[in-house]
């Protein structure tokens, strides 16, 4: 690690650690040239896959995207924000365990609707009325007995 003060490389660690959730490291570091102190932080580097839209344009995976829909779905349900913070972090889990570097955004839009359909089953008639396009109550009557416990 070059020191950001001199430009030298050579550098020493001189404490590590880790903070609390164990993600990140924390490094103090001194110059051997010119005796001064700095601190790095080191963390993994995730790569979500890249979304393709339905147009064929390409767009980094947006997190803050898919909770706003999320959150548009589960308006006024009683939902925990610890509830949409575990879907999210499924459905980041399971893109990442795809190991594709592309994912289509109807693959995330079926990964929302599985979320939602085990959350709130309002949210998810809401989500599918969109996502799906719903055009004409058989529609709605169709996604109603999806979610419909079976008789």
């Amino acid at each position: 690690m070059k020191c950001p003060f001199c430009g030298t490389d050579d550098t020493a660690v001189v404490d590590t650690r880790l903070n609390d959730e164990g993600d990140i490291v924390r490094r103090r570091r001194k110059c051997n040239a010119c005796d001064k102190r700095f601190t790095t932080y080191e963390r993994a580097e995730i790569r979500l896959p890249q979304v393709v839209k339905k147009n064929g344009s390409r767009t980094e995976f947006n997190r803050d995207k898919l909770r706003a829909s999320l959150e548009l779905a589960l308006r006024k349900r009683p939902v925990s924000t610890e509830s949409v913070d575990g879907a999210i972090a499924d459905i980041e889990e399971k893109l990442l365990s795809s190991g594709e570097r592309e994912v289509t955004s109807q693959q995330v839009g079926e990964l929302v609707m599985r979320e939602l359909k085990k959350l709130d089953k309002v949210a998810y008639i809401r989500f599918a009325s969109v996502y799906r396009n719903f055009e004409d109550v058989d529609a709605f009557s169709r996604a109603i007995r999806e979610v419909s416990p079976k008789k």
